[in-house]
């Protein structure tokens, strides 16, 4: 049985016909994802609930533009297919809300996209020993949150983050990190406390050894810094006398990556030379 949510009844949809447009939008984009994490999470409804959605596309009809028209003329029938497809059902009401916000003048953001993963698993987790992270003043959440999203996915063991840098516990970054901040264990942590004998450090900054030609060691300390300024002169200087910088290489005019594309970028060549290094020969 498709799930949708229960039929609304007929004076919610008078009341909700009687505020004013923009008003009304945003209340249908809330509906419509209402909808849309029901189908997400495979919850059955009886049939009676199958026309819920029908009242509202009536009054949408009447409130998008001609050429969003069809948006909604897909939803309904989607809906009133026999027998209906869940999946077609959930791309055309994903497609109808994003169309909504954009006519209420709201791009898409983090905030308006839902994610259906629920928890985490650590037990998935593969994790290398000893690879880790030092993030030096990144001052955008968005910014940690998408490097923590990064080092769960390759192998990531543990992130430090300089006394200045972002919190990841910023609604901004859990967001984006989508539950990987619960999952990675990191601490603040200033760099001379992070600069031990011994212990392998490599700087991402322009300038370097390119990814593809980089000697990725065993175990180390990636260190990325601010998105304004870089890393720090101390912390240059800590990566050249251990085993230097690492840069991914571009070919446009602004001849850099936002910091957590790059980061990602060079995590995945880093974690893809460990396990060529692990796999059997022969």
């Amino acid at each position: 049985m498709i799930p949708i949510p229960p039929r609304k009844p007929e004076p919610f949809y008078k009341k909700l016909g009687k505020l004013p447009r923009s008003l009304r939008l945003r209340k249908a984009v809330k509906l419509l994802e209402e909808t849309e994490r029901r189908l997400r999470v495979g919850r059955e409804a009886p049939a009676a609930d199958l026309p819920a959605l029908l009242p509202l596309l009536a009054l949408l009809a009447l409130d998008v533009p001609a050429s969003d028209a069809g948006l909604v003329r897909d939803v309904r029938d989607a809906l009133e297919a026999a027998p209906p497809d869940p999946r077609l059902l959930l791309r055309r009401v994903n497609a109808l809300r994003h169309r909504i916000l954009a006519e209420t003048g709201n791009a898409p953001s983090d905030w308006d996209f839902i994610d259906d993963t629920g928890a985490l698993d650590g037990a998935k987790r593969l994790v290398f020993e000893g690879v880790r992270v030092y993030l030096e003043d990144l001052r955008s959440p968005f910014n940690v949150g998408a490097v923590f999203r990064a080092s769960e996915s390759f192998g990531v063991e543990k992130i430090f983050l300089s006394p200045l840098c972002a919190d990841p516990r910023h609604k901004r970054a859990t967001r984006t990190a989508q539950g990987c901040v619960s999952l990675l264990p990191w601490e603040r942590l200033p760099l001379e406390a992070l600069l031990a004998p011994g212990v392998p450090l490599f700087a991402l900054e322009t300038g370097g050894t390119p990814v593809a030609d980089f000697p990725f060691p065993p175990r180390g300390v990636l260190l990325a810094g601010s998105e304004e300024l870089g890393l720090s002169p101390e912390a240059l200087a800590a990566a050249d006398t251990s085993l230097g910088r690492v840069s991914v290489t571009t070919y446009g005019a602004k001849g850099s990556l936002n910091v957590s594309v790059a980061f990602g970028i060079t995590m995945h060549a880093w974690a893809g030379a460990l396990l060529r290094r692990a796999a059997p020969t022969g």
